[in-house]
């Protein structure tokens, strides 16, 4: 009884976990008095902190890029010409600071593209999010 009783709450309470997990995870960007758009984003242990990053689009965009983990590698990679962007950065224990203009609303996908020989690579470890450009 107990068994099926701890069943039934996981299915009840399994959508709302991942719910709450997607919308804590996103990070909506406020243009500032000079009208630029700045993003701390975190990267570690296969993630990034935030995930899921709004930006306006026609507005400059600025990321602030570290990585927080001492000794394994991490890059930033975000490809989507047609919107104006294109980043390949190694992330480092220093801030590093890209700029751009992103043109066309849309949701573009970063991730890392490190990969260690005989394991899966950063991406498929859960190293990725979406950079969501809105009107």
């Amino acid at each position: 009884m107990a068994k099926l009783f701890s069943i039934c709450l996981l299915v009840l309470l399994l959508p709302a976990l991942v719910l709450a997990k997607d919308d804590a995870e996103v990070f909506t960007a406020e243009p500032d008095a000079n009208g630029v758009q700045r993003v701390e984003i975190s990267g570690g242990s296969y993630y990034f902190k935030p995930d899921h990053i709004v930006v306006q689009a026609g507005l400059p965009v600025e990321l602030l890029l570290t990585n927080e983990s001492t000794i394994v590698p991490h890059s930033f990679v975000l490809k989507a010409p047609e919107a104006g962007i294109d980043i390949d950065e190694d992330l480092t224990r220093s801030t590093k600071i890209l700029r751009f203009t992103p043109t066309r609303p849309g949701k573009y996908k970063f991730h890392c593209d490190r990969k260690f020989i005989f394991s899966k690579s950063h991406k498929e470890k859960g190293m990725e999010g979406t950079l969501e450009v809105i009107q």
